[in-house]
């Protein structure tokens, strides 16, 4: 095998790539990223068993073939050539990578690619398109509220499906870990109708976004029974999917929460922040008291002391005290687009809602805690 690429190009992919594999492995070809060269395009694989990556770039091809390399190692090579390097890369026999560019030059040990793993195989019977700024929205607003506790492993990862609302069949997305919930909605894409519910791994949603962040163009997205492919340009993005049942959401979101809460998002952020300074690094607690156009924020801690701000807020109801992660309320604010945020309560004990008058279409959902 023998290529000829520009550093931007081959770096571009192996940014990708190399957080598709894991810093430890058992398995030794695991480590490796599969590099193929032929029909003047490198294609560059990776994967952990659970997802791959593919990516697809031109260069110049002068001798077609396929080795495997340490992955995290020609990631760093390759970061540290100089900015407009033309590489060369070339193997004898696949047992030994050469990267070559002016008067720099590695070698790099090879496994054979014929143990390397392939999860991109199968049929894929069903398909549709979204468009990557619709998708982005979606994976950016319910991302961090993943689970990333084990034991429920139903929770690690995002849950889409189709759902009918107000007499629309609509795509919705949603991620909770039990403490909050985020549930957003948007326009059904074409050949997505009746899309029964698969739950995406949070690394696989983590890496797609990665993979769009660039991309200004279409994503075509396939699934089968077991395994979900993100296919954009040149790029393409297999994994398989949780298995196990998503929680019915619908059930724990209230519709009888009567209590109206309006206030600036930025002051609202910027006040929890500085009154969460003291709060438990533990809890991370802190408590509202609410009043006729006025909110009370404030924490205690025995060990640092206690902090209080007032703000004035448009509020309807009867007072009521409640208490809040301040993690996870400024989790939920910062994606408010709008310049204010509504809030849905209840009592001290119910789940409260909260709102984007920016975003119609998303909704959060955040337990209280008892203080």
């Amino acid at each position: 095998m023998k290529a000829i690429i520009e550093k931007k190009k081959l770096m571009q992919a192996l940014t990708h790539l190399h957080g598709v594999v894991e810093k430890r492995n058992t398995i030794p070809i695991l480590a490796n990223v599969l590099i193929e060269a032929k029909d003047n395009f490198l294609s560059l694989a990776a994967t952990d068993m659970e997802i791959a990556e593919l990516q697809k770039v031109t260069c110049e091809i002068e001798q077609s073939g396929v080795i495997t390399t340490p992955a995290h190692v020609l990631h760093d090579i390759v970061r540290k050539l100089p900015e407009n390097a033309v590489i060369e890369l070339e193997s004898f026999e696949g047992k030994k990578l050469e990267i070559k560019t002016d008067k720099i030059s590695f070698s790099l040990m090879c496994l054979n690619p014929k143990d390397f793993p392939d999860i991109h195989s199968g049929s894929f019977p069903d398909s549709f398109e979204i468009e990557t700024d619709k998708l982005s929205r979606l994976i950016d607003k319910t991302l961090f509220s993943v689970s990333t506790e084990e034991t429920r492993y139903y929770l690690n990862g995002i849950y889409i499906h189709s759902v009918k609302e107000e007499n629309e069949e609509r795509f919705r997305v949603v991620a909770t870990d039990g403490h909050r919930l985020s549930r957003l909605s948007t326009e059904l894409p074409l050949n997505a109708k009746n899309l029964e519910g698969v739950i995406i791994p949070r690394k696989t949603v983590i890496e797609l976004r990665k993979i769009i962040d660039s991309k200004q163009n279409t994503v075509k997205i396939q699934l089968s029974k077991n395994k979900i492919r993100f296919v954009i340009d040149n790029i393409s993005l297999t994994s398989k999917l949780l298995d196990g049942a998503f929680p019915d959401y619908e059930k724990v979101i209230p519709n009888n929460n009567t209590k109206e809460l309006i206030i600036d998002n930025k002051e609202f952020i910027d006040a929890v922040d500085r009154v969460s300074t003291v709060s438990s690094d533990r809890t991370r607690a802190i408590k509202f008291e609410l009043s006729e156009k006025q909110l009370i924020i404030s924490a205690e801690n025995p060990d640092q002391g206690s902090a209080k701000e007032y703000l004035n807020v448009h509020y309807t109801g009867q007072s009521l005290e409640i208490g809040f992660n301040s993690r996870y309320l400024l989790d939920i604010a910062k994606q408010i687009s709008g310049a204010q945020v509504k809030f849905l309560l209840s009592d001290k004990l119910s789940p409260t809602l909260i709102f984007d008058d920016d975003d119609k279409q998303a909704l959060y959902l955040l337990m209280p805690m008892h203080i």
